[in-house]
C-alpha cells in the first residue's frame, strides 16, 4: 500500500494520475497541454481512418484529419489534476496511484 501524501498543512492528499485520453472525444485544443509542465501529453495527428500520424518531415500534413492529445510520458504525471480541470470534453481518465 502506498504511503499517503499530504499538503503543506498536513491535509491528506491522494494524487489522481492521468492514465488515458479518449481520442474520439478530444478536440485537440491543447488546454491540458498548456497547464501541464511535466510533458505528460503531446499533440498527434489523426488520419481519416482514425490512425495516429506522426508529423515529421516524411509525413504529408494533408493526411491529418484533426489533432488530438495523447499520453507522451505517463510516468511523469504527478496527479495534480490540472489537465482534468481545464478539459471541456471530459475525455481524460484518471486513477489513483
Amino acid at each position: 500500500m502506498p504511503h499517503p501524501a499530504f499538503t503543506r498543512d498536513g491535509t491528506p492528499y491522494e494524487p489522481i494520475y492521468l492514465v488515458a485520453i479518449d481520442p474520439k472525444n478530444c478536440l485537440g485544443c491543447g488546454r491540458c497541454h498548456k497547464v501541464c509542465g511535466r510533458g505528460v501529453m503531446a499533440l498527434k495527428g489523426v488520419d481519416e481512418d482514425g490512425a495516429f500520424v506522426d508529423l515529421d518531415e516524411d509525413d504529408d500534413p494533408e493526411d491529418v484529419e484533426r489533432m488530438v492529445m495523447v499520453l507522451a510520458q505517463p510516468g511523469a504525471c504527478i496527479g495534480c489534476g490540472a489537465c482534468a480541470r481545464v478539459c471541456t470534453k471530459g475525455c481524460q481518465t484518471h486513477e489513483p496511484g
